[in-house]
This record gives structure tokens, sequence and C-alpha cells, in this order.
């Protein structure tokens, strides 16, 4: 593919994770063996991207440090004998150049891709949250196929959405579309937070995006909405108002979008991970059930 890639924006301060993360990055936080960042690492290289820039901050060297070669451990495991652990470190060295630049201020989703300007250029490019894991242990294609259909059609920007329950709309940004049953369907605006029974569909954004560098134009002339963050899906409202093309493409039933952006949330994504686990997932369950059984036990 010609879009190898991926701009990931891992600034947030994930405030509605604390205290679990006032010394470290949400994007850190384990979701069954790994971090939630590494799945969406992997699902990156799944899709043939093969360069990466985090858009970070100063809190957030531990991304840095987790993706980099740790010689000294990998000599620590041999001579200790645990040569069957290297296999958990395989994934330091897949075929990924990492570049990191800092959102210096935070100034919303909007402002953190457009911290990426410099390295991308004139480049077309994937957006990843890296916050999100889309798929039960990141099993899914959904960027190779964005990106093979931002290739085919010439469009300016390929989005992912999943349909949520009605209720849910108000925490997304929601698609407007004549087609909204179709599993590929051309934008017509995306609604930000729409109040349940205003929204225009149930189809709401998904974390992956596939943009052309004309989206760095528009976030340039988007206005800073609340708290005085530049938001992207204002800056995707412009280039539709302009006449420019851009496609939603539909999550796969077994592509679910697993948010790691508040506890209850988080709690779920482990849990679904831990009990799919080859190894303790069987033993996990049987736990379960004892606990189910017996409340006390759990108490």
């Amino acid at each position: 593919m010609s879009i190898d890639i991926a701009v990931v924006p891992v600034a947030g301060r994930g405030t509605r994770l604390l205290p679990a993360t006032k010394s470290q990055p949400k994007e850190m936080l384990p979701v069954g063996r790994k971090p939630v960042v590494q799945y969406v690492v992997e699902e990156l290289a799944k899709s043939e991207i093969r360069r990466l820039l985090f858009i970070t901050d100063s809190r957030k060297t531990q991304i840095e440090n987790h993706f980099d070669e740790d010689g000294e451990l990998i000599d620590f495991l041999r001579r200790t004998g645990r040569e069957e652990q290297l296999a958990d470190l395989e994934f330091e060295r897949q075929k990924m150049e990492y570049f990191y630049t800092r959102q210096r201020r935070q100034l919303g989703l909007g402002h953190a891709v457009l911290c990426a300007k410099p390295l991308i250029g004139d480049q077309p490019f994937v957006v990843a949250l890296g916050d999100s894991i889309i798929g039960l242990h990141a099993e899914s294609d959904i960027v190779r196929r964005m990106i093979r259909h931002f290739e085919a059609t010439g469009a300016e920007a390929v989005v992912a959405f999943e349909q949520v329950p009605a209720r849910d709309v108000v925490q997304y940004g929601i698609a407007q579309t004549p087609t909204p049953d179709a599993e590929t369907f051309e934008l017509t605006d995306v609604v930000e937070k729409p109040a349940v029974g205003e929204a225009p569909s149930t189809l709401a954004v998904a974390a992956r995006y596939v943009f052309g560098p004309s989206i760095f134009d528009y976030l340039e002339q988007t206005p800073p909405g609340k708290g005085g963050e530049i938001q992207l899906t204002d800056a995707m409202r412009l280039m539709l108002k302009d006449g420019r093309t851009a496609y939603g493409l539909r999550l796969h039933s077994g592509e679910r979008r697993f948010d790691i952006g508040n506890f209850d949330s988080y709690f779920r994504a482990f849990f679904e991970f831990a009990l799919s686990d080859p190894r303790y997932g069987e033993s996990l369950r049987e736990y379960i059930k004892t606990i189910l059984a017996n409340p006390k036990l759990g108490s």
C-alpha cells in the first residue's frame, strides 16, 4: 500500500482514569497482557503501516521506552534461563520506525493532529487514537480497508464508524449520510455529540481515520471551541462544507471498539480480554463462576 505512515495522538491527560493515570499514561494501562497502545501499534503493523508518529507530551516518556529495544532485559532473560519469555518482546523488533513530537499545549485532538504537519507534509496518512483498541486483541483490518477505499475513490477522508445504541450518541461524533444502512457510505456531515432524538444516525466515529494532507488547511482554519480546544470533527465539517468528498466505513461485527476512556469501559475491556486469554482465560472463567455462586468470596 502507498500509505505507510500513521499519527497516534497520546498526549491526553486521562483525567477520567485518575488516580491510575497520575504517574503513567492511560495508553500504558494493561488490558490483558499488553498495554493499550501496544494493541494499537500491532493493529497498524498488520495493515502495513511502517512509520508511526506519536503526538505526545512530557509525561509520556514511558511510551517511548516501551517501544525501544531493551538489550539489558534481553540479556537478563538469556542469562537466567528464561529464553521462552523473549517471545513476549517480539513487538520490539517489528518493522516499524517510531517518531515522537510533543503537543506542548493541551488544545484538543484537532490540534494534536495539526502538530504532525511538519513531518507528514503533503502525504496522505492514518490517524489512530492511542486509547482505543479495535477488535478483540486488535484482530482488525479496518485500517487496511480504509486505505484501499481512500486510494480507490480519491476522497479527502475515510473514517471508521461503529453502530451504537441511540442513548449513546451524546458521547460521539455521529455520521450524517443518505445511506446509513450501507457498509460504505458518503458523508454529508459529522455532528459532534448530538442530543438523543436529534442525531442524524447512530453511526459513531470509531477512532480511525485516513486523511489527505488538506486536513491540515482545515485544522488551521478551525476556531477553538469549548475550553479553547480545536476539534478534529469541526475541521472535517469545514472540509465537507467546502465540497470535499469523505466516506465512512462501518466496523464489522467482530471489530468492536474498546475505548479506554473511563473506568467502566476499561474494566469491561480488561475483563473481556482476560477471559479470552489462551492460557489463563478458562481458569479465570471458572474462578468468576465460583465468585458469582458465592458472593461472600468477592466481598
